[in-house]
Order: C-alpha cells, then sequence, then structure tokens
C-alpha cells in the first residue's frame, strides 16, 4: 500500500493533471483536496482532450474511485455542469465519484464579492479568477459558511441562506452600493443542485480510512501551486487555500504519518497567471504560447512565461518536504541556443538566503542567472534518458543539483506516451 501526494512547486498550471493520469492506472483512490474551480487542467488521451476544474483526472480509469475532500470548495452547477460534460463522453460516477459532507459551498454573492473586491482594489487587484473562491473561504474562516451538508435538509438549509443573503445584501448595498439579490431564486436553485449532487454526497473521510486500512494505493492531488500558499506564497497575490503538501493533508483528512511520498511538478521554465511579482519573467513572444498551451484551462487567459527559477522552486521545496520531482515541458525549450537558469536573487546589492516575504521587496530583486546551452532540436519523440541531447540532460543534471532534489520523470509533451521514467520509484511505489 502506497499514499502518495502530488503538489505543485511553482504558480500553478505545472502539468499536475498529466501526472495524476499517467499514476491513476496504478492507484484505486485519487482525492482532491483544496481549492475550487479556479483550478483547471488538461489531458490528452489518444486523440480526445479532456478540461478538468474540479474533478481528478482519474475518474478516466475505470476501477478508480475519486473524491473531493473536505478542504474543496464547491459551486454546485460548476460542479455539475463538469460531470455531465464526462458522463456524455461516456464517463461512469455511479459508484466511484464522491463528495465530502464537510467541503463548503460557493453562492452567487460569493462571485459578486470577488467582483467588487477587485474592482475596488484598482490598480492594486490581485487578478482572481472571479470564482467566488475566497469570499467562501473568508466565509469559512469567520465560520458562517454553509458546507454540503446543509444541502441534506432543506428547512435548515433555508434558514442558513436566509440569514447569510441577509448579511450580503447589506454589503452590496451600504459598501459597495450594488443591487440585492432575491433570495428565492438562489434557494430553488440550490435545492434542485442538491438533488442532482445527493447521490455523490458521502463519509469521504471514512471511505478513504477505509481504504487505507485494506492496503488500497491512494493519490492526493494538490491544486494551483506552492508559490500560490495563502501563507508563504507571493501573498497577496496567491490563492485562498494551503497550496503546499501539508495544506493538501489538512484538506483530505490524512495525517502526515501516513504519507509514503510526496511529488513535486515544476516545469522546465515558469509561468504565472494575474498580477504578482515574476522575476524572471520574459518578452512574451520568446515562446509560441499557443504551440506550448501555455492558456489557462479555467479562463483562457494567455500565461506569463519566464526562465526557470531554482531559487523559487527551492523554496517550494522546503515548503512541501518533496521527495523528488517529475519536469514537465522539457520540448517546449528545444528550439532556445541559449537557456537562463535563475540561482538566487539580489536585493540592494546584497544577496539574498531566501525569498522575501515583502511584496514591494519583491518587486525589487534581481535574478542571478546562469547561462545553459540550449540543445536545439527535438526531444518529443524521444522514449529513453539516455537517448536526450546531450544538454539536456546536462540541463537537468543542473536543475537537480540546484533543487537538491531528482528528476524521477520527464514530460515531454501532453499525450502520455510523451513521457520518460529516469527512476523506477514511482512503477515501483504504486505496484
Amino acid at each position: 500500500m502506497t499514499t502518495l501526494i502530488i503538489v505543485g512547486l511553482q504558480w500553478g498550471d505545472e502539468g499536475k493533471g498529466k501526472i495524476v493520469d499517467l499514476l491513476s492506472n496504478q492507484v484505486g483512490h485519487i482525492i482532491r483536496s483544496q481549492g475550487g474551480h479556479n483550478a483547471g487542467h488538461t489531458v490528452v488521451v489518444g486523440d480526445e482532450e479532456y478540461s478538468f476544474h474540479m474533478i481528478p483526472s482519474g475518474i478516466l480509469y475505470p476501477h478508480t474511485c475519486c473524491y473531493l475532500g473536505g478542504g474543496v470548495v464547491i459551486e454546485p452547477e460548476h460542479l455539475i455542469k463538469e460531470i455531465e460534460g464526462l458522463e456524455k463522453r461516456g464517463i461512469s460516477f455511479e459508484g466511484r465519484f464522491f463528495i465530502s459532507k464537510y467541503a463548503h459551498l460557493i453562492f452567487p454573492f460569493h462571485i459578486l464579492l470577488d467582483e467588487y473586491t477587485e474592482e475596488q482594489k484598482g490598480k492594486r487587484a490581485v487578478g482572481t479568477t472571479g470564482s467566488g473562491i475566497g469570499p467562501c473561504y473568508a466565509d469559512k474562516a469567520t465560520r458562517i459558511g454553509m458546507r454540503v451538508v446543509d444541502l441534506l435538509d432543506p428547512q435548515a438549509f433555508k434558514e442558513k441562506l436566509r440569514r447569510a443573503l441577509e448579511e450580503k445584501n447589506k454589503l452590496f448595498e451600504m459598501l459597495y452600493d450594488k443591487p440585492c439579490l432575491e433570495f428565492e431564486p438562489i434557494y430553488e436553485r440550490y435545492i434542485d443542485y442538491a438533488k442532482k449532487l445527493r447521490p455523490f454526497i458521502a463519509d469521504v473521510e471514512h471511505l478513504i480510512h477505509k481504504a487505507r486500512t485494506e492496503k488500497k494505493n491512494i493519490l492526493v492531488e494538490g491544486a494551483q501551486g506552492a508559490l500560490l500558499d495563502i501563507n508563504f506564497g507571493t501573498y497577496p497575490f496567491v490563492t485562498s487555500s494551503n497550496t503546499t503538501s501539508g495544506g493538501v493533508l489538512a484538506g483530505s483528512g490524512i495525517g502526515p504519518l501516513q504519507i509514503d511520498k510526496v511529488l513535486g511538478i515544476v516545469k522546465a521554465y515558469t509561468t504565472r497567471v494575474g498580477n504578482g511579482p515574476f522575476p524572471t519573467e520574459f518578452s512574451e513572444d520568446l515562446i509560441d504560447h499557443k504551440q506550448a498551451r501555455e492558456f489557462g484551462t479555467t479562463t483562457g487567459r494567455r500565461r506569463r512565461a519566464g526562465w526557470f527559477d531554482a531559487f523559487l522552486v527551492r523554496f517550494g521545496l522546503e515548503m512541501s518536504g518533496v521527495s523528488s520531482i517529475v519536469l514537465t515541458k522539457l520540448d517546449i525549450l528545444d528550439t532556445f541556443k541559449e537557456i537562463k537558469i535563475c540561482i538566487g536573487y539580489e536585493l540592494d546589492g546584497q544577496r539574498l538566503p531566501c525569498p522575501p516575504a515583502d511584496p514591494e521587496e519583491f518587486d525589487r530583486v534581481q535574478p542571478i542567472y546562469e547561462v545553459a546551452a540550449g540543445w536545439e532540436t527535438s526531444t518529443k519523440d524521444v522514449q529513453v534518458f539516455d537517448d536526450l541531447p546531450i544538454n539536456a540532460k546536462k540541463y537537468i543534471r543542473r536543475l537537480e543539483r540546484l533543487c537538491d532534489t531528482s528528476v524521477d520523470v520527464l514530460s515531454l509533451g501532453p499525450k502520455r506516451k510523451n513521457t520518460i521514467i529516469i527512476n523506477p520509484l514511482i512503477n515501483n511505489i504504486c505496484q
């Protein structure tokens, strides 16, 4: 039996979905533990492409059971549409998809609050997806949120929703000078959502514990990336949940002593969506965004891109206690003559021991680069590590040394076949 965590080590979009998909054929239980439909990833199977926002991509394998844990926040309409879209493509959910009763619910007033607060911030806007994630987590933290379990009692839910809406309408009217929302349409919609979701609502935490006692392999899937963590990311330009391995555990109900391996996912370069500091960002025409598939799965926004930041990845590794790395999208660097690697930061002429916590200081840091020679040949169809161009192998080995962690797997494209297993640890750990 193995319990394995997958986390991103950059600003999200590292390719976690493909790796979850690759491992799912050897794992019986996959848990999504935090975040909401602001996350997203794409999986390519043969000529078919699947986009996921809430549901673990392991649902593509008929033997798996997939779960949304108690740390997730759920917008029911989006989740139902995602389920129905996959069902139309022949994916079965019956008896293999489960939603935790502890997960919190996103409402229309959360989405509007997201929009209004971003408007008020003006130039200081974070650049959220506008999905209501932050306001939902805020209600959770102030203990006025509503959870999936509340959908099971329509009368109690009605009273809780009425109180919540009265409070939010006061905010809309008095603070934002916006129109109020009507109660009945929201209540009726959510009662309808409850009927559709009821077959999937379960005691997820008990089911996971049962799977462990039965010696089943379990995969815990983190959303976003370590540098977007609400505690340790580039605050305030972060997400609203804990995205390190510790946060993944908290959202899944699994204890730290029950984890066997933490797998960190990183791109061979760096990207981020939305606003916030990005010391290694390069000119947007340096890569072909369409060919590199650097548009958000959820928002469609073009991702900002930059050189590999080993200094930041090392920080992400330290925050999550990662066992080893999966390096993705190496093929996007195939045409580069030279490739820069950030090995540290300077601020006001002083070299920093770690990334600054102050966002204003982060904006002023100067990256320290070393330059690696490119390989200027395609790697996409390479199946064995030793067959890679020598400079590609040198680049990978240099990243390993800078991050003080081994690269166990290489991804050289979106398809399952575009993958090289360097070390057999991942295969063996999932047997």
